[in-house]
């Protein structure tokens, strides 16, 4: 049985899904009767990407919705692993993996996204010591095009390519993620970190300053306007930070938002999944107005990247609600931004206008084009498929892995098609 109802938007509204139908499986035999007998799919996590990475390319495409599917969490606590299916979101995952005592090794800064698609987009959160979210996946359960199951576990021939998918393999009915016991985290706010104080030690030290670091500008002057620290209760003692001062009452790292929306700050420690992301599960972050761009390149550029996008913040500051950067350990996922390379990210939170937006992303990218920078997969870029391409060693590999699980093409839309094709 499957329900349907009209194609929605995206979370932030830019992207109107071509699909005539979605699609809501309510059992395993239901979405594998629909996949086999689909020409296109394509599946819609939580619409928190702001490309068409998702879309069908016509009204004719099954665009297909997991949440309808039992939203099974299953804790192997001996095995320190949680089996979860494809549309849950991390907020009810990590609820009830803690409540087994055990905790995920990191999370986004939004406990709202779905795990599968945050997971297939190369989603992370930060630290100098934390990979990726698909790093923790242990195994892949997969529907494929003729409606078969798969599952492809961590050492199998092809695993390292189908965890960041980009949708392209099969629909993930569910992931298999490594756990660790449970721990507690405090947050602390520092303000006003002027740019010309880093070089590469200092920003070193400073990513390095607690378990999770992120670092909020909005590009109007040369300085952070804000670093969050995100420090484990582990018996290891807290850092100093005497390159900026602490806050005196918790802030929201976009001006003017309300702090209530974010995590617990000002040093009092709480549950892992109450602290890692910067944003309540409870509350919505925002009302999605906005656009998002993300670029990834190797850590050891930092400081030159930094002054890179300085010398463009006059045209970046105006059309800006914030930007984050953070950093991110190298993993082995073929398409992950993160693969092979210590990494840096840039966030950028646009306001909602494509139109003013997209020439200051060209010129972004042509301040980073030095860096070998890869854009997140779910965010807004204009970077060429041909140099896409050129960043990803193992692109190859991934279109011989997605020919091999999926001969016709069933899962490949524009955007996959230019990845893999030109």
């Amino acid at each position: 049985m499957s329900d349907t109802g009209p194609a929605p938007t995206n979370w932030a509204g830019n992207i109107a899904f071509r699909a005539d139908r979605l699609h809501r499986p309510a059992s395993l035999d239901a979405l594998r009767e629909l996949v086999a007998g689909s020409r296109q799919v394509r599946v819609l996590g939580s619409g928190h990407s702001f490309n068409r990475i998702a879309d069908t390319d016509g009204p004719d495409g099954t665009l297909l919705s997991l949440t309808a599917l039992p939203p099974s969490v299953d804790v192997d606590t001996a095995a320190r692993t949680v089996r979860v299916a494809g549309g849950v979101r991390y907020a009810e995952l990590a609820r009830r993996v803690h409540e087994q005592g055990l905790a995920l090794p990191n999370m986004a800064s939004l406990p709202h996204i779905s795990v599968s698609g945050s997971v297939a987009t190369g989603t992370h959160g930060s630290g100098n010591a934390n990979r990726s979210l698909s790093a923790a996946v242990a195994a892949v359960d997969l529907v494929t095009a003729d409606g078969a199951t798969l599952t492809l576990r961590r050492g199998d021939d092809g695993f390292d390519g189908a965890v960041v998918s980009l949708g392209a393999l099969g629909v993930v009915t569910a992931l298999t993620l490594d756990l660790e016991p449970a721990f507690e985290v405090s947050q602390r706010v520092f303000t006003e970190l002027p740019l010309p104080a880093l070089d590469f030690d200092t920003f070193e030290a400073i990513s390095s300053a607690a378990y999770s670091v992120s670092l909020f500008t909005d590009w109007r002057r040369p300085r952070f306007t804000q670093v969050w620290l995100k420090a484990r209760h582990d018996g290891t003692p807290p850092v100093d930070f005497p390159w900026a001062a602490p806050a005196s009452a918790p802030l929201h790292p976009v001006p003017g938002m309300p702090a209530e929306n974010c995590t617990p700050q000002l040093g009092v420690p709480g549950p892992w999944h109450e602290r890692l992301p910067h944003f309540r599960a409870e509350f919505t972050p925002s009302s999605g107005a906005e656009l998002q761009s993300e670029y990834l390149l190797p850590r050891a550029d930092a400081i030159a990247a930094l002054h890179a996008l300085d010398s463009a913040r006059e045209a970046i500051a105006p059309v800006l609600q914030v930007c984050e950067v953070r950093t991110v350990a190298a993993d082995s996922q073929w398409l992950s931004p993160a693969y092979g390379r210590d990494t840096v990210s840039f966030h950028f939170t646009w306001v909602p206008r494509t139109a003013e937006v997209l020439p200051v992303l060209a010129l972004i990218e042509e301040r980073l084009a030095g860096f070998g920078a890869r854009p997140h997969w779910g965010k807004v870029f204009r970077v060429p498929p041909a140099e896409l391409r050129a960043h990803y060693p193992r692109l190859g590999d991934f279109a011989a892995l997605a020919g091999k699980l999926d001969p016709a093409g069933t899962f490949r839309n524009a955007f996959v098609r230019d990845v893999l094709d030109g």
